[in-house]
């Protein structure tokens, strides 16, 4: 199969986990454009058997991936860099502005999705009260998700994905848990932290440019 077919088959196949009652799951691969839109995605951007390395955020937003099904990339980003239309509500989502910056950096989508696959350590998002909320921000709700993680982490792996290192997104909670889950699995030999993008944009926006060409650099260093 080609790194492709695995995402794609990894997407359409993904269980809703069950969750606290107080907690909604967002599962956009069970509707029909999004699942279009992945196929489109990742044939045009994986069609091959290039290894690649993994880049973990935490779990999907409902501005971002929780629409498009693609991670950190909104509609807008969908259509006007990535070429493929969609009916989406063309509204901007901040963390997916700094990821193609860096994206750019780095040479563009082709260059970059040929060498890396931006994942998530959850693939799924949470819902709460009607806003994001994080896995591990309800300890219920990591232990309900915890062996769907790691069930998740494997199969990723059994795709041709590079084990040297891999890269999260932030250096808080989620950087933690992966790291912890790292050493009692041996997932990776090392998993390095980048800056988060919410952080850089809500934070450090007036030097997005210079964290976005830092991070192009570091994920260029293989």
């Amino acid at each position: 199969m080609t790194f492709a077919e695995n995402v794609i088959s990894f997407f359409n196949q993904l269980q809703t986990p069950d969750v606290p009652d107080r907690i909604g799951v967002m599962n956009p691969y069970q509707t029909k454009e999004v699942s279009e839109i992945v196929q489109q995605f990742y044939t045009k951007y994986y069609g091959d058997n290039n290894p690649r390395r993994l880049i973990f955020g935490i779990n999907p937003g409902r501005f971002g991936s929780g629409i498009t099904g693609i991670s950190f990339t909104d509609p807008i980003r969908l259509e006007d860099v990535c070429g493929i239309p969609n009916s989406f509500h063309k509204r901007q989502e901040t963390s997916s502005v700094f990821v193609y910056n860096f994206i750019e950096k780095y040479g563009g989508p082709e260059l970059f999705y040929r060498d890396y696959f931006i994942t998530a350590t959850f693939p799924l998002g949470f819902l709460s009260e009607g806003k994001n909320i994080n896995y591990y921000d309800d300890k219920a709700l990591q232990e309900s998700v915890l062996e769907l993680i790691i069930l998740y982490m494997k199969e990723q792996l059994s795709w041709n994905v590079k084990t040297d290192v891999a890269y999260c997104l932030g250096k808080g909670k989620n950087l933690k848990f992966l790291q912890k889950l790292n050493k009692e699995h041996q997932f990776f030999g090392e998993i390095k932290p980048l800056p988060h993008p919410r952080w850089v944009m809500q934070y450090r926006y007036k030097m997005r440019d210079e964290f976005a060409m830092d991070i192009a650099q570091e994920l260029q260093v293989f």
